[in-house]
């Protein structure tokens, strides 16, 4: 069994293993009390006054308590993430990486704002960590692109991967979980897919080019080819 874990690890691509190692071990030593949470936690205030800039990225890492929701949101990262990178951005790690970097800017940018505006200033003030937001920005971006294929819920019903996001949501409504952070994640994964898919068929141009200092980060890559039992296709698109 250790060895069938250990290979699939291994299979991961870089970005989604080395994500998904990062968030484990970082909500795992905040659960024995190794890390403290409030040294992970988004503060403009220190961010700006103490230039304390790691919390731009640990509120990404830490999935709070080790619970039934942290699972699912582990099982979240490992696929769509994995599926995304291993498809979608085949042999474009810096692509990929570039649009987990906008995802997260954009993340961190409508709380900013969000916080700053009478009314709902209290609520965005809540939102002191976005890794559940960023993991379901990943999950709405993979069913924009693969719309097509049929998927099912805990066996109750069968939809397509178009209405998944929308699915999660009102399941995690059902369980009592807010829904802010999975709709922040669809905000910023709808970003990405207009600036990225829609807005260049529209205009020819493609805002979200990913800088050559990022691709000069991830320079020789290996494409990573999935397995045929891991690859499913989508059908054609409708005119």
């Amino acid at each position: 069994m250790a060895q069938v874990v250990e290979e699939w690890y291994k299979q991961m691509p870089v970005i989604t293993r080395s994500y998904l190692t990062a968030a484990v071990l970082t909500t795992v030593g905040c659960s024995l009390e190794i890390i403290s949470p409030y040294n992970l936690y988004l503060n403009p205030r220190l961010v700006v006054n103490q230039f304390q800039i790691w919390r731009l990225i640990t509120n990404f890492l830490y999935f709070r308590k080790m619970d039934l929701d942290f699972l699912f949101h582990m099982f979240f990262l490992a696929r769509y993430c994995k599926l995304l990178e291993e498809n979608s951005f085949r042999g474009r790690t810096a692509d990929f990486f570039y649009m987990l970097l906008f995802g997260a800017t954009v993340l961190t940018s409508i709380v900013l704002v969000g916080g700053m505006i009478p009314y709902v200033s209290e609520s965005f003030a809540k939102i002191i960590f976005l890794s559940n937001s960023l993991t379901f920005m990943m999950v709405y971006v993979w069913s924009k692109r693969n719309p097509f294929i049929h998927m099912s819920f805990l066996g109750l019903f069968t939809f397509t991967a178009a209405y998944l996001p929308w699915v999660l949501l009102g399941f995690s409504v059902l369980v009592g979980a807010s829904a802010w952070a999975d709709l922040l994640g669809m905000v910023a994964g709808h970003a990405y897919y207009f600036l990225e898919d829609v807005y260049p068929r529209m205009s020819g141009r493609r805002p979200l080019k990913t800088p050559s200092f990022i691709k000069s980060l991830f320079g020789n890559e290996n494409v990573v080819v999935a397995r045929a039992g891991d690859v499913r296709f989508a059908g054609p698109p409708l005119d």
